[in-house]
């Protein structure tokens, strides 16, 4: 396993983490992503912690608690102590009926942490992540609660998921002037096949020297290898009841077609090559793998030890290229006359 520091502190994390999305008591929407019970996640739990997995994401929301309750006593079975693992989990979803049981509020934040502390058996969360923007609570009461939380030792680090890049370079300057815990991590959806995280928040992130957590690596399944443009819709497939996230079909067709020589040139499956190509980002701190089976965490956990070369990089950046959009097809060619033909982020972010 390698390991990259956790955005601009000094917590070393694995490039791999285990999502637990799929521990599931098999209920509402969940029920599309995954059935695992205690017995099998404490099963793909051993099998990361001992391929070198330090890193641990679960959200209160997944499964209505049943993920965090999962995870927490899948470390109290295999006696894995609290201090050999990172563990973070989300805040925002709704948790109950109630009017205040949702958001990003001081009220819900102090209320969700303590609700996930116990499901979790812990004293404290190593990374609290607001989970969506909240558009009623003023930034700055959320960001309070968060650096309140670390202040008390509930919390060590905090960070975000699913923010437009404008609204995170706010609270990374409101965090400064208020001197308060400021948000380490973006967790955002990035895939060979869904590269828009590169348009806004990549470029961001590394000016900011913050960490991304990729989340749906292989796009809901997309990129499994199941898939193809002649097999698009392969019996029981979660994208069969859950098509999601979000997929420019034709372009990811497209993406396949170049990912299964690449994949058959290494004796891999395409999910492999496709983790491997996300790894080799230097943006990306840590990819989030979920499995409902060990063969499939197996496989994944591979992708570690792939090492793609230049040229079949070069081929997957071609194929998944995004589309031209503004204002950036013109900032490349204004800025052509000072940099030349060059890609403008890679060079604004490796000079």
């Amino acid at each position: 396993m390698k390991y990259k520091t956790l955005g601009n502190t000094g917590l070393l994390v694995s490039q791999l983490c285990l999502g637990t999305m799929t521990f599931s008591d098999g209920t509402g929407v969940y029920k599309h992503i995954g059935n695992v019970g205690q017995d099998d996640a404490d099963r793909l739990v051993k099998a990361s912690f001992d391929a070198g997995i330090n890193f641990f994401d679960t959200a209160d929301v997944y499964s209505a608690g049943a993920s965090e309750r999962t995870l927490g006593q899948s470390f109290r079975n295999l006696g894995i102590a609290r201090s050999d693992v990172v563990l973070a989990t989300k805040v925002y979803s709704r948790m109950g009926q109630g009017r205040n049981d949702v958001g990003a509020s001081r009220g819900h934040i102090m209320d969700a942490v303590e609700a996930s502390l116990k499901r979790l058996q812990t004293d404290h969360i190593d990374l609290y992540q607001i989970h969506a923007t909240d558009v009623l609570t003023p930034m700055e009461e959320t960001l309070r609660a968060l650096d309140d939380l670390v202040r008390q030792g509930k919390v060590r680090y905090v960070g975000v998921s699913n923010w437009q890049a404008w609204r995170i370079a706010t609270a990374l300057g409101l965090s400064a002037r208020l001197n308060i815990s400021r948000f380490q991590t973006v967790q955002a959806y990035y895939s060979i096949a869904g590269r828009d995280v590169e348009r806004e928040i990549a470029p961001l992130l590394q000016s900011e020297k913050m960490g991304l957590l990729v989340w749906s690596p292989l796009a809901g399944g997309l990129l499994s290898g199941k898939f193809s443009r002649e097999n698009q819709s392969p019996e029981g497939s979660r994208r069969s009841g859950f098509d999601f996230p979000i997929v420019d079909k034709e372009r990811a067709w497209d993406v396949i077609d170049v990912l299964r020589p690449i994949a058959e040139a290494h004796g891999c499956t395409p999910a492999r090559v496709a983790l491997a190509w996300l790894l080799s980002k230097p943006v990306v701190t840590s990819v989030l793998v979920g499995a409902k089976r060990l063969d499939q965490l197996e496989d994944n956990l591979a992708a570690i030890d792939l090492t793609l070369s230049e040229d079949e990089i070069r081929q997957l950046d071609a194929v998944s290229e995004l589309p031209a959009e503004y204002p950036g097809w013109m900032l490349e060619t204004q800025g052509a006359d000072r940099l030349g033909p060059v890609d403008l982020w890679q060079s604004r972010t490796t000079s």
